[in-house]
C-alpha cells in the first residue's frame, strides 16, 4: 500500500477510534487503533516483501476482517466503564434492549442526584395523555424514562422539554430516542448550555481559519504544479511556475469549500452552533485531505439532521459538474496503459465511474474509444476528486453524511444494518476495481453508529424521503464501473 494513503487511514483511523470509543472504555486508544490498522499493515508488508504483482493469499484477504473486529469489540468490553452504578426507583427492571446512547456534544458535568421531591417533580413532567411513564433509572450521566407513548412524537417532545424546563430550568437537555425494542424513551442529560456563552467566544477561529485556507492553497498550488507536467525543482530560478497549479489548486479548493458551506449554512440555519470550515494541508499526495466544520450543539431533529447531512454533498455535486465538464473539454486522449490507476491524473480509465464515462463521452466525444484513457487537466482532475469526495461522504457508514442521512431516513437501528450492507457491498466492489480497497478498509474501521438527535424519533416527510433516495442513487452512479451493455453503447468498452 502506497505509504500516504496508508498514513492516511492511519490517521483518519485513529481521529475516528478517539471521537468514538474514548469515552465508553478504559482500554487505551492506541491499542484499539493498532488492532484495526493491522489488517493494513499485514496488507503492506505482503506487498513490500513479494511486490504489488503477487495476489494477496485468502486467508491474508479474510482472516483480518474476521478475527480484527472480534479482537477490537472484546477489548472495547474489557475496558468499558461501568455507566449501570445508579439504581433504578422502580421496582420494575427496564428491558437491557432499550439502553441508550448518551450524546454528549460537550464535556458534560456531573449529573445531581434526584431527590424524593424532585423526583416527583420529574414524573408530573409526564401527563399520562402525553407519555405514560413506568419507569425511572439512573445512571451516572443521563436518567432514563421508560413509558409508553400516547400521541406524536413531535407533539410529545415538545410538550415534555417544556414541562423539564418549567421544573428545572435549564438543567437537563431532554433527548426522545428509540430503543432496540422499538419503543421511544426520554432521556435527561446535562445541559451544556450554561457554558455555551464561554464556549461560542472560542468556537468561531477567523484567523485559524484564514491560515488554513492559505496553507492549502500553497500546498494544492505545488501538486498542482506537478500535475500539470511542470518542474517544481525550478520554482527557485523561475517562480512563476506556480501559475500552472493555480487552476487545479482553485477548482479543489472551490469545490471543498462549497461543500463544506454547504454543511454550514444548514446548520447555522438551525441555530446548531459550528465552527467555520477548517482546511486540511499536507505537502503531498492530493496537497490536503480536504475541510471540516464540527457542531458543537446538538442536533433538534430528523429533519435538522438530514438538511445538514444533505446540504454539504449535493452543493459540493454541484460545483464540481462544471469544473469537470470544462477540464473534460479541454483533456487530452492518450493509450490506455496495461495497469490503471483510480487516482491517476494522466492516464485515467474512464469506465472506473458510470457518472465520469458518461460525461467524459459527451465531453469528448468519438475519440474517446476502448483502448482509450484520459490525460486529465488539472482542473478536470479536481473535478474528478470532487466526485470522489461526494461519493465517499455519500457511504451510508456511521458519522459519514450518508450515515446521517439514512439515520434520518429510517432511524438509527434500521441505519446500522444499511452500514453493515454497504460496507460488504464496497468490499465487494473492490474485488473487481482494486482501487476501492482503501474505501472498504476504512468503511470496515469506521463506527456504524451515528449521534441521535435530540427528537430522534418524528420521521422525515416524502420530500426529504426523495431527496435521500436521489442522493444515494448519485452515489451509486459515481462508483458503479460502467456495465458491459452501457460501455459498447458509448463505444468505450
Amino acid at each position: 500500500m502506497n505509504f500516504w494513503l496508508l498514513l492516511l487511514l492511519g490517521i483518519f483511523t485513529y481521529l475516528i477510534v478517539q471521537r468514538s470509543v474514548k469515552r465508553i472504555t478504559r482500554t487505551p486508544v492506541w491499542i484499539l487503533w493498532l488492532v484495526l490498522m493491522t489488517p493494513a499493515f499485514i496488507w503492506s508488508a505482503w506487498v513490500a516483501s513479494v511486490g504489488p504483482d503477487q495476489p494477496l493469499p485468502l486467508i491474508l484477504v479474510i482472516g483480518p476482517f474476521i478475527v480484527c473486529p472480534i479482537l477490537y469489540w472484546l477489548l472495547i468490553q474489557w475496558g468499558r466503564r461501568d455507566s449501570n452504578t445508579s439504581s433504578s426507583t422502580s421496582s420494575n427492571e427496564s428491558p437491557p434492549q432499550s439502553k441508550p446512547t448518551v450524546i454528549e456534544t460537550e464535556p458534560a458535568a456531573p449529573l445531581r442526584p434526584i431527590d424524593q421531591n424532585e423526583e416527583t417533580q420529574l414524573r408530573n413532567c409526564f401527563p399520562w395523555s402525553i407519555y405514560y411513564i413506568h419507569n425511572i433509572e439512573y445512571r451516572p450521566q443521563a436518567v432514563i424514562c421508560y413509558g409508553q407513548l400516547r400521541t406524536t412524537p413531535a407533539a410529545a417532545y415538545q410538550r415534555i422539554r417544556e414541562n423539564i424546563q418549567a421544573q428545572f430550568g435549564d438543567r437537563f437537555q431532554v433527548v426522545l430516542q428509540e430503543g432496540l425494542n422499538g419503543k421511544p424513551f426520554f432521556a435527561l442529560v446535562p445541559n451544556p448550555r450554561a457554558r455555551a456563552s464561554r464556549a461560542q467566544q472560542k468556537l468561531t477561529r477567523p484567523v485559524l481559519a484564514l491560515g488554513l485556507v492559505l496553507a492549502t492553497l500553497v500546498t494544492t498550488t505545488i501538486v498542482g504544479v506537478q500535475i500539470a507536467g511542470a518542474n517544481i525543482t525550478t520554482l527557485g530560478s523561475d517562480p512563476s511556475v506556480l501559475w500552472q497549479g493555480l487552476p487545479y489548486s482553485l477548482a479543489l479548493m472551490t469545490i471543498l469549500a462549497i461543500h463544506e458551506l454547504g454543511h454550514y449554512s444548514a446548520a447555522r440555519y438551525y441555530k446548531i452552533r459550528a465552527t467555520l470550515p477548517y482546511f486540511i494541508p499536507v505537502p503531498f499526495f492530493l496537497g490536503t485531505f480536504g475541510a471540516f466544520i464540527q457542531m458543537r450543539s446538538p442536533v433538534p431533529n430528523r429533519k435538522a439532521l438530514f438538511d445538514v447531512s444533505i446540504a454539504g454533498p449535493i452543493a459540493g455535486f454541484i460545483a464540481t459538474i462544471p469544473f469537470l465538464l470544462w477540464g473534460l473539454a479541454n483533456s487530452t486522449i492518450v493509450p490506455l496503459p496495461e495497469q490503471s490507476n483510480l487516482l491517476d491524473p494522466n492516464a485515467l480509465n474512464p469506465n472506473y465511474s458510470l457518472l465520469l464515462a458518461i460525461l467524459s463521452k459527451l465531453m469528448l466525444g468519438a475519440d474517446l474509444t476502448t483502448n482509450t484513457a484520459i490525460n486529465l487537466h488539472p482542473v478536470a482532475f479536481a473535478g474528478f476528486l470532487g466526485l470522489v469526495v461526494t461519493a465517499l461522504n455519500l457511504m451510508p457508514v456511521g458519522q459519514l453524511d450518508g450515515g446521517h442521512i439514512v439515520h434520518a431516513m429510517f432511524g438509527q437501528r434500521k441505519a446500522i444494518v444499511v452500514s453493515q450492507i454497504a460496507r460488504f457491498l464496497v468490499l465487494a466492489l473492490a474485488l473487481l476495481q482494486p482501487g476501492f480497497l482503501l474505501w472498504a478498509i476504512i468503511l470496515f474501521f469506521m463506527p456504524i453508529y451515528d449521534e441521535p438527535a435530540l427528537n430522534d424519533v418524528t420521521e422525515l416527510d416524502n420530500l426529504r424521503d426523495f431527496l435521500g433516495l436521489l442522493a444515494l442513487a448519485i452515489l451509486v452512479v459515481i462508483i458503479l464501473p460502467v456495465p458491459n451493455a452501457i460501455a459498447q453503447l458509448l463505444q468505450i468498452g
